[in-house]
């Protein structure tokens, strides 16, 4: 008898260890998708801290051509210096925001327009190791692609963008960018520097 009530015992154990999602609550379930999709959401607040100094680091370096060739290098460190200073100080408190905000956002839509079995599923889908991989080189995948399309793509793109700067330059009543005119240059528009990490 003893034999038995231990044998049914480790059946039960062996149950509950195998379908570790079966006991949990449908909040405890949400709250296992948002620990899954944490390293995503953290990767989002980082691309939307890093997307202005970009483009603010874009302009900069247009803005470059019109320093003197003795001081370019030392006005380029510069500049890196605070874009680096502005990315350690913004990427932390835009995750730590994002995370914060997981649970009345993403948590929300997903504890409404889910049950408990369809969380269970998502759980399983994000737990796959397949899935996993797939996520570890989306990154890679999407840069190898970014890189491609704008290597094939930058010989049409940039005379149109420098026909749409000297554009605005007349639209504005100033100067076309320097070398602009053939068009061939890519210098900011002198006056309206958006890309100058000393305006906002």
């Amino acid at each position: 008898m003893i034999r038995r009530t231990i044998a049914a015992v480790t059946v039960v154990a062996m149950a509950v260890a195998a379908s570790p999602l079966q006991a949990q609550s449908k909040k405890e379930l949400v709250n296992r998708l948002l620990l899954l999709q944490q390293p995503g959401v953290e990767q989002l607040a980082r691309q939307i801290a890093e997307e202005p100094a970009l483009q603010l680091s874009l302009g900069a370096r247009q803005a470059l051509a019109g320093v003197p060739q003795d001081k370019r290098e030392a006005v380029a460190k510069s500049l890196e210096a605070e874009v680096k200073k502005y990315l350690d100080e913004s990427i932390p408190l835009v995750r730590d925001r994002a995370i914060r905000l997981m649970p009345s956002t993403i948590g929300q839509e997903l504890e409404t327009n889910f049950n408990e079995a369809e969380l269970k599923q998502l759980i399983d889908w994000f737990e796959s190791p397949v899935i996993k991989r797939f996520q570890t080189l989306g990154p890679q995948i999407q840069r190898n692609l970014g890189e491609k399309l704008v290597g094939e793509t930058r010989g049409q793109v940039e005379p149109k963008l420098k026909t749409l700067q000297t554009a605005m330059a007349r639209h504005l009543g100033l100067p076309p960018p320097e070398g602009a005119a053939a068009p061939s240059g890519g210098a900011a528009m002198p006056g309206n520097r958006g890309g100058d990490p000393g305006r906002k």
